[in-house]
């Protein structure tokens, strides 16, 4: 089956909406194709140099590589764009203080490529399922997204507590979209690259969040080095790990990490602390209780 045209929100509470209720929603027109295009042009090299994958899950006839942000200016765009984002921190923020880019991964799907293993990307982590959702996949394609040619196969209905059911889903759609195009799932929710019958390269980035408290699949701090970082604007360098999630995770030397960014790191540094209201509210009154009894 392809595309379901009710997958299509209007705006943020139409995506959320769709994501809650399918898993799965559509976002036409996100940016600009000319911005996709460049994007695209600044990969070509790297995907020409990527060797395949290896292993039956990423695919034999497949190439992937990370690190985007450092290959091109153009994949920030993707990383920031606003309505996504917003999308994804009112999906997630329910379970974390702030969310945290999971992985930003160029796709190659080659002709020949068999049907991946339909999966849910959730299952990187062991904790609670059914209850909480630990991330927002993006998926851009960089060509078009058609049945014969490998496009993503999602499950709708398949996701939350559904994701608890080993039955296999019966219905599922094909997204058959195109450059400038975004469509969003949940990490909840089956889903899996199709095969690729044509005679065309299938190619996307994919771009998703997670809570902040998780160990992401890309290892941002290796991907993106405070060298690098310096270079990111402000909200993408905390999107990548360089602000801390309250209460004090991720932090360097008992402070934000983005300190590390300023190029005016001292010597010794104190630590400080970084809670929530209701933690900081808790503390307090705990310290002001002793000072009373002393």
């Amino acid at each position: 089956m392809t595309e379901d045209p009710t997958a299509t929100p209007a705006g943020c509470d139409a995506a959320l909406e769709l994501l809650r209720t399918q898993g799965w929603c559509a976002i036409p027109n996100a940016l600009p194709r000319d911005t996709i295009e460049a994007l695209a042009a600044d990969l070509a090299p790297t995907y020409e140099a990527t060797p395949f994958c290896e292993g039956d899950f990423y695919g034999g006839r497949t190439k992937r590589f990370g690190s985007l942000l450092k290959r091109s200016p153009h994949a920030a765009d993707l990383a920031l764009e606003p309505l996504i984002l917003a999308v994804a921190d009112r999906t997630l923020s329910p379970w974390c203080d702030t969310i945290q880019l999971n992985l930003m991964q160029a796709i190659a799907l080659h002709p020949g490529a068999p049907a991946q293993f339909p999966h849910r990307d959730q299952d990187m982590w062991q904790g609670v399922k059914g209850e909480v959702e630990y991330l927002v996949n993006v998926m851009w394609p960089l060509t078009p997204f058609t049945v014969e040619n490998g496009g993503t196969v999602l499950y709708p209905g398949s996701h939350g507590r559904e994701a608890l059911n080993e039955t296999m889903p019966e219905r599922s759609v094909v997204a058959e979209f195109g450059p400038g195009d975004a469509f969003l799932f949940l990490g909840s929710t089956l889903h899996g690259a199709g095969a690729n019958r044509s005679d065309e390269i299938r190619k996307a980035v994919v771009v998703s969040y997670c809570l902040g408290w998780l160990k992401p699949y890309e290892n941002q701090w290796l991907a993106y080095p405070p060298a690098v970082a310096r270079g990111f604007a402000p909200e993408l360098a905390a999107l990548v790990g360089y602000r801390q999630h309250r209460p004090n995770l991720g932090n360097y030397e008992g402070v934000c990490p983005s300190l590390l960014l300023t190029g005016n790191l001292p010597e010794h540094i104190g630590a400080v602390d970084a809670l929530r209201p209701d933690q900081a509210e808790a503390v307090t009154a705990h310290r002001l209780g002793q000072e009373v009894d002393a």
